[in-house]
């Protein structure tokens, strides 16, 4: 007869990559709230750093888990200081982390630098295009959401370049391997 008590550690060599998982996950949910909380102010508008967390959490984590650490930490931020966008968040960094993952680990599975860069860029125009539709909905104005359109192109282009200098250029990703092989 089988032993029933413990078949999901007798079929899952290594299930503590999940709690390794989910860890890195909550962590990075956590940035992106602390992160969400405060912008740089530049004239006539502010800079969030949220999406550098969001960018490096995508490029590390498998799709699922970087979809929650980005639509849910960047969601529970707005809603903690600025619940206007919080849908509008929940979706588009949920898209953008998605993307972003697949292509690393995926699509690029075997060039993760270039499926990373690819990532990065494709979700810096998804987050564009997110912010800028979900801002005419949320506001109601077309002519708001062009004038935070500069905004929103630094903020992308800053979480992606950000992203990838974190994660190859100061060796994260060596750094969460080694803790996620552990």
């Amino acid at each position: 007869m089988e032993n029933t008590t413990n078949n999901f550690t007798n079929s899952h060599p290594r299930s503590n990559d999940s709690l390794k998982n989910m860890t890195f996950t909550a962590m990075f949910m956590a940035l992106t709230i602390v992160l969400s909380s405060f912008g740089i102010p530049v004239p006539g508008g502010h800079l969030y750093l949220c999406d550098i967390v969001i960018c490096t959490a995508a490029i590390l984590l498998s799709p699922g888990y970087a979809f929650v650490a980005a639509s849910v930490g960047s969601f529970l931020g707005d809603m903690l200081f600025y619940p206007a966008p919080m849908f509008v968040s929940l979706v588009t960094h949920g898209i953008q982390a998605i993307v972003i993952s697949l292509f690393v680990h995926h699509i690029f599975k075997h060039k993760q630098k270039l499926g990373a860069v690819i990532g990065v860029s494709i979700g810096a125009v998804i987050m564009v295009v997110g912010y800028t539709l979900g801002k005419i909905y949320v506001y109601s104005t077309f002519e708001y959401a062009m004038l935070k359109l500069p905004f929103e192109i630094a903020q992308a282009v800053l979480g992606a370049v950000g992203g990838i200098i974190i994660v190859y250029g100061l060796g994260l990703k060596s750094i969460y391997t080694r803790w996620i092989n552990k």
